[in-house]
């Protein structure tokens, strides 16, 4: 998280449009919906709309589209005309799920998309778009739209174009959502990043950070498992886990009490129960948990159940390190993964004074 006094330092570095803070941070501008680079030309907003990045794709999957003056992913200078012409297309369909074929009628080669994204932004060309996609829906997940006003917001002239775009993202057409299994998708700040929520009106479904690797496919394997619309909204179990997740990074909270369902294999099922069993402070190997379910022999296995797990911290995977002591295998980032051990060892460490 950037501190208030290094936002302070960002906005001011903004209103001055000082060029040497090009690449240090972007700003996405709440009212407008795009983010900038520190010089960008346009109407500077007020200190209370701004929302401060370390990268580029931080600010996209925070739901901000590139502005269209500074062209934050664009700057004429410093990148190539490969890059120049895939930020275009993406700009021009950014909910389109791009395959080989694609950057074949471009005459560019994957490969050579994926180097040159990665020399530039710091990310693939897979990932910028990804995170482009995301974004459109993360937007109206945040907002809590209804769906025209979704649709609006989005600038799809047509109702059609926006189910169309919203499907592609969330897998089913908001419409949908009136002769289907509902579920809700809730957008949730934390002091690690914001997370977003799924729930039905009786169980939390999903949670995890908006930057998770292969976040779509785990909405996806959501959506196809529980024949669920999914739409921006909020419901009690989605109240209680943002209310229970403040008091988590607070240090005031141990043991999460929003009813849950997951989904899974028996084996699954039996790695991520055994999960729960971890003591706050505490650590397990992979094959010390692989002993713990009578599995001794199915480490690798236990590890991708793991990796599964669809339910952020209330389930914690993040408390499962390599025999040797090394962190490995969240999805949400190694840097999160050490930030959530240590924080909880210091819970630890304050329950067990006398008096607590």
């Amino acid at each position: 998280m950037i501190s208030l006094k290094v936002k302070k330092e960002y906005y001011q570095a903004l209103l001055e449009k000082k060029t040497e803070y090009e690449g240090v941070f972007y700003v996405g501008v709440k009212t407008t919906g795009v983010f900038c680079r520190p010089a960008c030309p346009a109407r500077k907003p007020k200190f209370e709309n701004c929302e401060f990045f370390e990268t580029a794709e931080q600010a996209m999957l925070a739901s901000f589209r590139p502005c269209k003056r500074c062209k934050p992913l664009s700057h004429p200078d410093s990148v190539s005309e490969v890059v120049k012409i895939l930020v275009e297309a993406v700009e021009g369909n950014p909910e389109k799920r791009w395959k080989d074929k694609d950057f074949n009628e471009l005459s560019i080669d994957s490969s050579t998309a994926r180097r040159q994204f990665k020399k530039r932004f710091g990310m693939t060309f897979v990932e910028y778009a990804r995170a482009r996609r995301m974004g459109l829906a993360m937007r109206e997940i945040r907002a809590g739209s209804q769906v025209i006003d979704a649709q609006i917001a989005t600038g799809y002239e047509s109702g059609s174009g926006f189910r169309d775009a919203f499907s592609r993202i969330m897998g089913t057409p908001p419409a949908s959502s009136r002769t289907h299994t509902v579920f809700h998708a809730a957008w949730i700040d934390t002091k690690l990043g914001p997370m977003i929520g799924v729930s039905d009106e009786k169980a939390l479904y999903l949670l995890e950070f908006v930057d998770r690797r292969g976040l779509e496919r785990e909405v996806e394997r959501l959506r196809e498992k529980s024949k669920a619309a999914i739409i921006p909204g909020t419901t009690e179990p989605l109240q209680l886990i943002e209310e229970e997740l403040n008091a988590y990074f607070n240090g005031d909270l141990s043991e999460f009490k929003t009813p849950f369902f997951i989904q899974g294999s028996p084996f699954q099922k039996g790695v991520w129960n055994q999960l729960r069993k971890i003591p706050v402070g505490e650590t397990w190997s992979y094959t010390e948990l692989a002993k713990k379910i009578n599995h001794p022999s199915a480490v690798r296995a236990v590890a991708r159940a793991n990796g599964c797990n669809q339910l952020a911290i209330i389930i914690p995977c993040h408390r499962v390190i390599r025999a040797n002591g090394d962190l490995a295998g969240y999805a949400g980032g190694l840097t999160r993964k050490k930030w959530l051990i240590e924080h909880e060892r210091k819970m630890a460490d304050r329950m067990s004074l006398p008096g607590k």
